[in-house]
């Protein structure tokens, strides 16, 4: 899906790739139900499939929460995604599984026209 090459770091460290998607839900859903099909409909959906226990390194899912002297948040949620290399980030996304189970789910409580996504390569600093 994704023309760019993996990075190897000095050392013979890893990197993983992350994708970071941000999120808001779709009109007409409360804040609270969002979060609920997110986390226990959406998540438990996606962690289902045999491709995310093959190919994602790690999947985690994010919500606002009030925080005093902070803006306010700009999206809904946040959900994050690992793979080792682009060949398993490929993978993952062109599998049938995903394809037919869990994308068509997305639409559901996602306001697609209003995701933001940063492809980055993850470096641990402390």
């Amino acid at each position: 899906m994704c023309p760019v090459l993996g990075v190897a770091l000095r050392g013979g460290e890893k990197s993983l790739i992350k994708l970071a998607f941000m999120i808001n839900r779709v009109g007409g859903m409360s804040f609270e139900r969002f979060v609920e099909y997110h986390r226990d409909r959406h998540g438990p959906l996606f962690t289902s499939i045999p491709e995310a226990r093959r190919y994602v390194r790690k999947y985690v899912v994010s919500h606002p929460v009030p925080a005093e002297n902070y803006p306010g948040p700009a999206y809904d949620g946040l959900t994050e995604i690992w793979f080792d290399n682009w060949e398993d980030h490929n993978a993952f996304f062109s599998s049938e599984n995903y394809r037919e189970l869990v994308n068509p789910d997305e639409p559901k409580f996602i306001d697609m026209s209003t995701v933001a996504v940063m492809v980055t390569e993850e470096k641990v600093m402390i």
